[in-house]
């Protein structure tokens, strides 16, 4: 009876997904080739471990060391910062991985979780840093790109501990359990890399030009750009662009994205993102108080989900929308 082995069913998912990223996101990006990345690991190691295809067998470890760099890559310039042409020394790890196969492949089982582990470490490290550290999200957003992209860091981390678990039960003789840790280990990773890729806490604003220059320390200058702030919030309400990033705020008030970041957080005890949903909800709170209904408040003052609007409504009102506005009536 024919049958699909793991990997290849989620190749075949991936791909599924895949198709909705590029025709119904629209998303045409390094998201889109890391999602085709993984779904084509899936493919080769079906084609390698399952039905023996010999000249998959090689092909598997040079497609598997381009995930953790595209993946790095991705995430630098879908939330940090604008891509450039120095992102292609990214592909030094794949090139190690191809000389190893034609001169000394022994190094293969080392390397490539080596791969697999920094580039997670390095993503986890990152965006541990929370909202401030990734100007090119949406604001809208909060902490939870910075979330998606640690789950990402840790299933690459994952990946790598699994390779070290093939080479133990080698050396324990109990090598017949490879395949099955082949297949279940590098599917759920390719699987929780894919379905991540498409969260809509990563689609990032309009891309803006980056600034680059050394934040200051200045209390007089925190309180000047805090000023200029101020008045463009009051005057121009960019907190209502759904999109908004620290990026374009950084643009439109001509200071650096960390200087003002750091202006933010010395004079409100906030960062950036708390600081523009707290705005966003007094503008909610004004519709609701004018009689219009909790969707079209929520929608009115630029958030997208329900659910991030009655999170931050519930930091910054103590109360949902609901019965902050039954409060306000009584």
């Amino acid at each position: 009876m024919p049958s699909l082995p793991i990997p290849m069913i989620s190749a075949l998912i991936l791909s599924c997904l895949l198709l909705r990223l590029l025709i119904v996101d629209k998303r045409h990006g390094p998201l889109a080739m890391l999602l085709a990345l993984c779904a084509l690991q899936g493919l080769i190691i079906s084609l390698a471990q399952h039905f023996q295809v010999s000249w998959a067998r090689p092909l598997q470890p040079v497609t598997a060391s381009l995930i953790p760099p595209m993946a790095w890559v991705a995430f630098q310039t879908t939330a940090v910062r604008k891509p450039n042409a120095r992102d292609a020394v990214h592909l030094i790890g794949p090139f190690c991985v191809v000389a190893a196969l034609l001169i000394q492949p022994q190094p293969l089982d080392f390397l490539i979780p080596a791969v697999f582990a920094g580039y997670g470490l390095a993503i986890v490290w990152q965006s541990r840093k929370g909202a401030d550290a990734l100007p090119r999200m949406r604001l809208e957003a909060g902490d939870m790109p910075g979330l998606v992209w640690q789950i990402i860091g840790w299933a690459l981390i994952a990946s790598a501990l699994s390779d070290g678990l093939i080479v133990l039960v080698q050396i324990i003789g109990m090598g017949y359990l490879q395949p099955w840790i082949i297949s279940i280990a590098s599917s759920t990773t390719l699987a929780v890399i894919g379905v991540l890729t498409l969260s809509g806490a990563l689609g990032a604003g309009a891309p803006d030009p980056e600034e680059a220059a050394a934040p200051r320390e200045a209390d007089a200058l925190d309180t000047q750009i805090m000023t200029q702030l101020d008045a463009l919030m009051a005057q121009a309400q960019p907190y209502l662009n759904p999109d908004l990033t620290m990026s374009q705020l950084s643009r439109r008030l001509r200071v650096p994205v960390k200087q003002l970041s750091g202006a933010i957080n010395r004079v409100t005890g906030d960062n950036v993102s708390r600081y523009i949903n707290a705005a966003r909800i007094a503008a909610a709170q004004n519709s609701l108080l004018s009689g219009e209904n909790v969707t079209a408040a929520m929608l009115g003052a630029g958030f997208n989900t329900k659910s991030n609007f009655n999170r931050e409504f519930l930091r910054v009102a103590g109360a949902s929308p609901s019965d902050w506005l039954a409060q306000q009536r009584a």
